[in-house]
């Protein structure tokens, strides 16, 4: 919400760049629920390696120097919408961010759609 109330956002989050900073270091508690469409389906499906779907919360931008959190799915036939989520605890810096990450390796496009979130909670320093 943009006014306080039960829930309040902090100065951390850019909704431009989709990265939240650390203002103090911490554990954080991170979550990313994405809706996704697949678009179009280029070739009949096949349980292979092309239908992988990993999304990822990364430190810094370096999912794989830093610490991470990761879900991986494997799309299935005549998918259209779909949600995927990736949750956990990160050791953030003050001053380090991160953001959400999404390595398609599917036969067909995905979009993320309104309604996903990301979100981060100090839980302790």
């Amino acid at each position: 919400p943009e006014r306080e109330g039960m829930f309040h956002r902090g100065s951390g989050l850019n909704l431009t760049s989709g990265q939240y900073t650390a203002p103090i270091a911490g554990y954080y508690s991170f979550t990313a629920t994405l809706c996704l469409v697949r678009r179009e389906q280029r070739r009949k499906w096949r349980p292979c390696r092309g239908n992988r779907l990993r999304v990822l919360i990364c430190v810094q931008s370096r999912c794989q120097h830093n610490s991470n959190l990761e879900t991986v799915s494997w799309l299935e036939s005549g998918v259209g919408l779909f949600t995927i989520s990736v949750t956990g605890v990160l050791f953030l810096q003050a001053g380090q961010y991160a953001s959400v990450f999404v390595d398609n390796a599917a036969d067909s496009p995905l979009t993320v759609q309104s309604g996903s979130d990301f979100s981060a909670i100090l839980i302790g320093v």
